[in-house]
């Protein structure tokens, strides 16, 4: 599933602060525990947000590095509200050595003095950006600094039903590769039955409500330019207007009926896998729940979303796990020497095959891509690698940015806003948040910036 979602609400910040602060003192009146075993070798706690069959992927490869040497041990849990915990164990003192975060993270990290940076680290062990995809390059590194390094990525794409496209007389080899051919097919797809109700549609831009902060980037929008928030640029409200033309073309009421009849995303129920609807953006986790829970001669397709502009055709959001070392981590030397190990190409392939993902990195053996179960996995991957491939933006804000743009994509979608009046909403809160987190940061950004050289320094010892 997408590495950003569930989140915690708009006072998300100012409550971790608070949380911070009573740990510090919870660990100073009682003490932090530290029970390593005494057996001789470098105990390592990893911290990690994944469960299910990702969890049990990571474990293989934690007992694959645990039998490759007799120094180190890890230790895996799999942690729940990993945002609000490791900041909780890095301000009292008692993080773990290792953590798997997301990288819509690392900005709140980052600035909030939570992480280690790695440049030293990396710069010993040989690491370097042109091992990497850019688009996942850039989401590690912020401030001139690399807060991590990847382990699974993933992005966006258009997954469509090949069924459905021969029984409305479409070729289904030829997906959409323009909004305009996108609603082309849209119409030619929708069914109604004989009370009016609509029985199958071609593309529902809610559904699965994922990305609907952003959609912008399909139209040629952006979140901000660099320095200035842009909610309401043009691509924006070009964006919210095509996503209100749904209710004024279907009918709000008949939309919601049609939704509420949709099942489970996670379920035999899911719309498109019942044949309800036949486009949706996804990502190459599809694979997993189309092998779950897709009838047995599901037949689909993946190729790039339909951009707005044919000339932006490519356009995709990318998306990465990381593992990082906390500030404060006892081993932070061991804690790399594993976060190096997964770097090797041979693991990193094997975690990314056990998840069903493509790999970071620039040289991918063609082993990986026979083996790989996902019939579409290398064009998820050159997505990835094309250059306008992007990723949100690393704003400490970020997380109430895109429930505000969520907020404005329901009142256009419910017809209670303008596109134009929704995003100039978001575009005064927003930018106000921003300068805010500006002068904060403003005012902690040399101290910070001293702090990491220091921890930077002591990795070269």
């Amino acid at each position: 599933m997408p590495m950003t979602g569930r989140h915690p609400p708009a006072s998300y910040s100012q409550l971790l602060f608070a949380a911070c602060a009573m740990l510090v003192a919870v660990c100073l009146l009682g003490g932090c525990a530290d029970n390593e075993p005494d057996d001789g070798r470098i105990h390592l706690d990893y911290w990690e947000v994944w469960s299910g069959f990702e969890r049990d992927a990571m474990q293989q490869l934690v007992n694959d590095f645990n039998a490759s040497q007799d120094r180190i041990t890890i230790n895996f849990l799999s942690v729940s509200q990993m945002e609000r915990k490791l900041l909780l164990a890095t301000a009292g003192g008692n993080p773990p050595d290792i953590a798997g975060v997301r990288s819509a993270d690392i900005p709140v990290f980052a600035e909030n003095g939570a992480l280690t940076p790695l440049n030293r680290y990396a710069k010993l062990y040989g690491i370097a950006q042109d091992d990497y995809l850019p688009a996942v390059w850039n989401m590690i590194n912020l401030h001139d600094r690399l807060w991590g390094l990847p382990t699974t990525p993933g992005n966006t794409a258009l997954h469509w039903n090949k069924k459905l496209f021969r029984e409305a007389g479409l070729d289904p080899d030829t997906p959409p590769k323009t909004i305009a051919e996108l609603e082309a097919i849209n119409e030619q797809i929708t069914r109604f039955n004989e009370r009016g109700e609509i029985e199958v549609l071609g593309h529902l831009p809610s559904d699965p409500g994922w990305w609907q902060d952003a959609w912008c980037y399909w139209f040629g929008g952006q979140y901000w330019d660099g320095e200035q928030i842009t909610a309401d640029a043009p691509g924006n409200i070009r964006a919210l207007t095509w996503i209100g033309t749904y209710p004024e073309r279907f009918g709000r009421d008949k939309l919601l009926a049609f939704q509420d009849l949709s099942g489970n995303f996670a379920s035999p129920q899911n719309p498109f896998f019942q044949g309800r609807i036949a486009m949706q953006i996804q990502g190459p986790w599809m694979y997993n729940f189309i092998n779950n829970f897709a009838p047995e001669d599901f037949e689909w397709g993946v190729a790039p979303f339909p951009t707005e502009k044919p000339e932006d055709y490519g356009v995709n959001v990318v998306e990465t796990n990381l593992l990082v070392i906390p500030r404060g981590a006892k081993h932070p030397n061991a804690a790399f020497e594993f976060i190096a190990w997964m770097q090797q190409r041979e693991h990193i392939e094997k975690l990314c095959l056990l998840q069903r993902k493509f790999s970071p990195l620039i040289q991918v053996s063609d082993t990986f891509y026979a083996e790989h179960p996902n019939p579409y996995i290398k064009i998820y991957r050159d997505l990835a690698a094309d250059p306008r491939a992007t990723a949100r933006p690393p704003l400490t804000t970020m997380h109430e940015y895109q429930a505000d743009m969520n907020n404005a994509n329901n009142s256009v979608s419910r017809a209670v806003a303008t596109p134009a009046e929704a995003l100039g909403k978001v575009q005064q809160r927003q930018q106000k948040q921003f300068d805010r987190m500006q002068r904060r940061w403003n005012q902690v950004k040399e101290t910070r910036e001293a702090e990491w050289d220091a921890l930077d320094q002591e990795a070269a010892r």
